[in-house]
């Protein structure tokens, strides 16, 4: 496992990013026709909510 130190504004503005990201990805899930694209994006997403989870709890 690797470990990032990061300040309050590092956090911040990574956990916002993430955010955003987040909600761009969420729209092009439900915009992609290509199955297996569709499931490789829902990994994607379920892998930066987690680490958001974690952002959240620091």
């Amino acid at each position: 496992m690797t470990t990032i130190e990061l300040d309050q504004e590092q956090r911040d503005i990574l956990r916002d990013s993430l955010s955003g990201y987040l909600s761009d990805l969420r729209l092009e899930i439900a915009d992609t026709d290509n199955h297996d694209f569709r499931e490789q994006l829902k990994k994607k997403e379920a892998v930066l909510k987690a680490i958001l989870a974690q952002l959240e709890s620091a």
